[in-house]
């Protein structure tokens, strides 16, 4: 039998682009569909990793023992650890699809934006938008005092794998986070606005347990920040521009001048940082709203 695909109900959200059914069933549907949706990550993550180590410890000349290589690669020592950690998260994005598709039986356009599909002018403008915002108020809780840069071995294969990984990995996480799961939510919480608090809370928690309490709010900042402007814009292209932009920065300064192991174990920041990514997010997310409303982007789905 041929799968039946729906198109999204007319004059919805972002956020209810998946509630065509009603009562117990789309509550079941959604806490059904975020369950597998991280189970699935787990496995699958965890299996596009293990491939990638198999595949560069044999490469390599099998090295030493496979578990201790992979223990080493996880901790980002080599930039093949960057490649699998990225190309692990890169699963979220047939996941997201897959459960829209597979379990809701809605075509798949629909969780880009409303449109549906990707605008991707306004995309890009969002981009060009997070790269002057984040690094200009980076650069300002510095002094724009920059120091000495001191480039991590292997610095520039790391850049290699940042450059091409990073964007990948950045636009999972939205399609995850702020695109099923934020529209899984809604459907248990039946309200739009209870789909965004608690898909930032879930992202938050995704990041570990041993975060301190300004990362964490760091994290779900961001979380709100992006899931309120799905809502707002009708689509995830700002919060992906935004995620791709800090991912990309954030990695690129930590090869240049410290290491990416150090930057991916960073389990604390301050009061005073949490402040300043505080204000920039808050800064880009205004400034890409005023865009969208500059460029009519769609926030509901036709009518």
């Amino acid at each position: 039998m041929a799968l039946v695909l729906r198109p999204a109900p007319p004059g919805v959200s972002y956020a209810e682009v998946l509630a065509h059914d009603s009562g117990a069933t789309r509550v079941v549907n959604g806490l059904l569909g975020a369950a597998v949706g991280i189970a699935g990550y787990a496995i699958l993550s965890t299996l596009v990793a293990s491939v990638v180590f198999l595949i560069g410890w044999n490469a390599s000349g099998a090295p030493g023992d496979l578990g201790a290589y992979a223990t080493a690669g996880q901790a980002m020592e080599f930039p093949l650890g960057m490649l699998a950690a990225h190309l692990g998260v890169a699963t979220l994005i047939p996941i997201a699809f897959g459960l829209v598709v597979g379990m809701h039986r809605v075509q798949g356009r629909w969780l880009n934006s409303v449109q549906p599909g990707v605008r991707w002018r306004y995309g890009l403008v969002c981009l060009l938008i997070a790269a002057v915002v984040l690094n200009l108020m980076l650069w300002a809780s510095l002094g724009f005092r920059i120091g000495p840069m001191t480039p991590q071995p292997d610095a520039a294969w790391f850049l290699v794998v940042i450059v091409l990984t990073s964007p990948l990995q950045a636009a999972a996480e939205e399609y995850f986070f702020r695109g099923y799961l934020l529209q899984a939510l809604t459907l248990i919480g039946r309200n739009r606005w209870v789909g965004v608090v608690a898909s930032a809370v879930v992202f938050a928690v995704f990041h570990g347990f041993s975060q301190s309490p300004p990362l964490f709010a760091y994290r779900l900042g961001f979380g709100l920040l992006a899931g309120a402007l799905v809502v707002l814009t009708g689509g995830l292209e700002a919060g992906i521009a935004a995620h791709i932009v800090n991912n990309l920065c954030s990695f690129t300064y930590a090869a240049l001048g410290s290491s990416v192991a150090a930057a991916m174990a960073t389990t604390e920041i301050t009061w005073a940082n949490l402040a300043w990514t505080l204000a920039a997010f808050a800064i880009f997310g205004t400034l890409a709203w005023l865009v969208g409303l500059k460029m009519r982007v769609a926030t509901r789905t036709p009518a």
